[in-house]
């Protein structure tokens, strides 16, 4: 049959992606991919080189996604499927246009890991990202930031004289232009995909790639490459060459010999021909090759330990079998960014289709003749002047003008056209692609002022910042509002000019007390080492968000309930808030671990069933009219949070934005008055958020942190013995073995006793981590 090409609804278990954070990224999230300064010493001067080529210091202007939670129900996702006689490939563009299944149609073969869930996890650069099928991972080390984002979809012609499917979009950590044709020639076994980035720039930029292919993973699947060495990089932060396949003591090219996560990072020939297969104990599994340009091949496996193991169960639902990536780069390693220079592209095609080998090769102790038989096998199936040929085909076509559009991007990139003029021939970035969020920029643009926010817009959301140089400068030169001035320190601090951020926010302070500029201060606060500055400013911040939060809206239960299993909120019509009419919110009763918050009253003694809402201090405004606002000196006046009052009737929620800002705000908050020393305040900033916010996994480990920082380790005990899940749980990030270890010291100490070894090795012992919380990638 001639490859068709269609559009589908898949139906799967999904996790809401929930609202956008509203707070602009001024740091970068927890990453884990990263060498010292010593690491990089040691390694080849063009490796040590890329490897400290233009690091992210941020992930602006792209926002965070940490609203999802995990509840998981059936829901539509708009696919589209090409398809021959031979392969089926299934693609979700608007979740990254991700592969979710290449079925080999002969053989009724799966050839990927086919995620049957979609269930986002801390994984990307900005937060949301989900396992399976084949993504493309572009923008800086790590899972992209459009890992659960729309592309732009739409048919093209293909060199065969057939159809094929382009995917593109404006990465925006970069500000490069890109594009991912889908081709599948007639009665071809082997998916083509052609990848072009372009730099249309006057100036230098740095280019990140992988292709990260999740194939299916047991006790017999190996994973090979044309490499007789790898740089292994584990979670402990460290890289080094290490032999293939046997190091340490086992063939780690079987994944499930390793005991915790890490990458192996091939080191090919310069001149072998570029591959990597994944194999099961039947020689049978996927192959993937390229053109020369992408010479980077990667194995990651999560490893047979228990936090490996515990994350693959977190990532989809109970029954499903594991999963290994085999990934393809631009660079010998993931920690390198490659220049690209002003006005140029990188292009390349890569393959991948199903391989079957001689079993007793593949697995056999020579580990030369099992590459052998591979490399004999992909020559048959897929011969290197075939791949070649049809890269310089493809070349050809790359520019050609989408047809029909089958999906729709971002109005990023049509708003960067517009700005720079751009000829993008091949992925137009069209007006009607233009939307609310670029509307302000738009303005900016077109007038040279950005739009003043509106004096009675709710303040939940300070809309999208721009950060690049042009966006910098047009803000430079725009008349002064809160807005702008909010905007350009956003700008600023990205530049690394922190002094002139925070005189921004200050100036945009000064013509209106908001919460973001409040925040963006309390961050520079952090960073200059004013924590207890800091933190007076984020309760401000959290102040003006309560007492701005509008009425529930009718609407179904779920929307306040959809993160992380967060109950369903209660009624109490008649409640009011005492400073301006809305619905007022008490603390639901703290069940379990949290009762401790029942033994606090105004003063943090115990004995109160709930905690008055304690005065905090205030937050540093700088309009002189506003309430809580600190003179020039910075002496604190006096501010208090909201009061906590009755949930909201049944049937009614908050709209999402709004709890997004209450949420995100809150954690903030809570984390510096624990940074501070100061978990009475804590406590009681907890006790003011909505149900629906307070009981989601985060905020029940945040109140078991600051219960054990207030001395009650058996009431933080309880808490995690109650049960809870975090779902935004980044990568890498040990914080619930620790706290649980931290409790477990002290109720071993007893109160007031010391820490010593002994009683931590005891406490390791008495108390054991349950399996719900071990997370940790790394030996303890």
């Amino acid at each position: 049959m001639a490859t068709s090409v269609r559009r589908t609804t898949l139906t799967l278990p999904t996790a809401p992606l929930g609202p956008e954070n509203p707070l602009p990224a001024l740091r970068l999230p927890r990453e884990v991919h990263r060498v010292d300064e010593t690491t990089r010493a040691a390694l080849p001067p063009d490796m040590a080189r890329q490897t400290a080529y233009e690091p992210l210091r941020s992930v602006l202007p792209v926002r965070l996604r940490d609203g999802y939670g995990r509840r998981r129900a059936p829901a539509g996702l708009d696919a589209l499927v090409i398809e021959n006689d031979r392969l089926r490939v299934t693609v979700l563009p608007g979740l990254g246009g991700r592969v979710h299944s290449l079925h080999h149609k002969p053989t009724g073969r799966e050839l990927l890991y086919r995620n049957p869930v979609v269930q986002p996890a801390d994984f990307a650069l900005n937060g949301a990202w989900f396992s399976g099928g084949i993504e493309w991972n572009i923008g800086a080390t790590g899972h992209t930031t459009l890992a659960c984002a729309p592309l732009h979809a739409a048919r093209v012609p293909a060199p065969d004289g057939g159809e094929m499917v382009r995917l593109w979009e404006w990465e925006r950590l970069r500000d490069l232009p890109f594009q991912v044709d889908l081709w599948l020639p007639e009665d071809s076994d082997f998916l083509y995909v052609g990848v072009r980035i372009r730099n249309p720039h006057h100036r230098p930029a740095p280019v990140y790639w992988w292709s990260n292919i999740a194939v299916p993973e047991t006790e017999g699947t190996r994973v090979l490459a044309p490499a007789d060495a790898a740089w292994h990089f584990g979670y402990s932060r460290t890289l080094r060459h290490v032999p293939v396949p046997e190091w340490d003591g086992d063939d780690r090219t079987y994944p499930l010999r390793g005991a915790y996560p890490a990458d192996y990072f091939y080191d090919l020939p310069e001149d072998a021909r570029p591959w990597i297969a994944s194999l099961d104990e039947e020689g049978h599994g996927l192959v993937q090759t390229s053109t020369d340009l992408l010479r980077g091949r990667k194995l990651f496996l999560w490893g047979a330990g228990p936090g490996g193991r515990r994350w693959q169960r977190w990532l989809t639902e109970p029954g499903t079998g594991g999963y290994a990536e085999i990934q393809a780069g631009l660079a010998r390693t993931q920690l390198e960014h490659v220049p690209l220079e002003a006005g140029e592209e990188f292009a390349w095609l890569e393959a991948y289709g199903p391989l079957a080998a001689d079993p007793a090769a593949v697995h056999g102790e020579d580990w030369a003749a099992a590459r052998r038989e591979v490399e004999s096998r992909l020559e048959s199936a897929a011969p290197r002047a075939a791949v070649a040929a049809a890269y310089a085909a493809w070349r050809l076509y790359a520019d050609a003008e989408p047809g029909e559009r089958l999906a729709t991007g971002s109005g990023w990139g049509a708003l960067e056209v517009e700005r720079g003029g751009y000829r993008l021939p091949g992925t137009p970035f069209d007006p009607d692609t233009l939307g609310e969020r670029q509307e302000p920029w738009r303005r900016l643009l077109r007038t040279g002022a950005f739009p003043a926010w509106e004096a009675d817009e709710p303040l939940t959301d300070p809309g999208c910042s721009l950060v690049s140089p042009p966006w910098r400068d047009l803000l430079e030169a725009a008349p002064s509002t809160a807005a702008a001035e909010y905007h350009l320190g956003v700008a600023q601090w990205h530049a690394g000019d922190r002094a002139q951020a925070a005189r921004s926010w200050e100036r945009s302070l000064r013509w209106s007390e908001t919460p973001w500029a409040l925040r963006c201060l309390a961050v520079a606060d952090t960073v200059a080492g004013h924590p207890a500055r800091a933190a007076d400013r984020l309760l401000r911040a959290m102040d003006l968000v309560l007492a701005a939060a509008p009425p529930p809206t009718e609407a179904g239960a779920e929307a306040s309930a959809a993160a992380d299993g967060a109950p369903d909120a209660q009624v109490d019509p008649s409640a009011a808030r005492a400073n301006g009419g809305g619905p007022a919110r008490v603390p639901a009763a703290v069940t379990a671990g949290a009762t401790a918050l029942d033994a606090l009253d105004a003063g943090g003694a115990p004995g109160a069933r709930t905690p008055a809402p304690a005065p905090a201090r205030a937050g540093g405004g700088h309009d002189a009219g506003a309430t809580g606002a600190v003179g020039p000196g910075g002496a604190p006046g006096e501010v208090r949070i909201a009061p906590v009052a009755p949930a909201p009737p049944a049937g009614f929620a908050y709209p999402a934005a709004t709890e997004a800002a209450e949420a995100v705000l809150g954690r903030e908050t809570v984390t510096a008055l624990l940074a501070a020393g100061r978990a009475g305040e804590a406590l009681t900033v907890l006790g003011t958020l909505r149900p629906a916010v307070r009981e989601r996994g985060r905020f029940r480990l945040l109140t078991a942190q600051a219960l054990l920082a207030r001395g009650d380790a058996a009431a933080a005990r309880a808490v995690f013995d109650e049960g809870f899940e975090v779902a935004d749980l980044r990568e890498g990030d040990e914080a619930l073995s620790e706290t649980w270890y931290a409790i477990a010291e002290r109720l071993v100490a007893g109160d007031g006793g010391a820490v010593t070894e002994d009683v931590r090795q005891r406490a390791r012992a008495e108390h054991p981590l349950p399996e719900r919380y071990e997370f940790r990638m790394r030996p303890a």
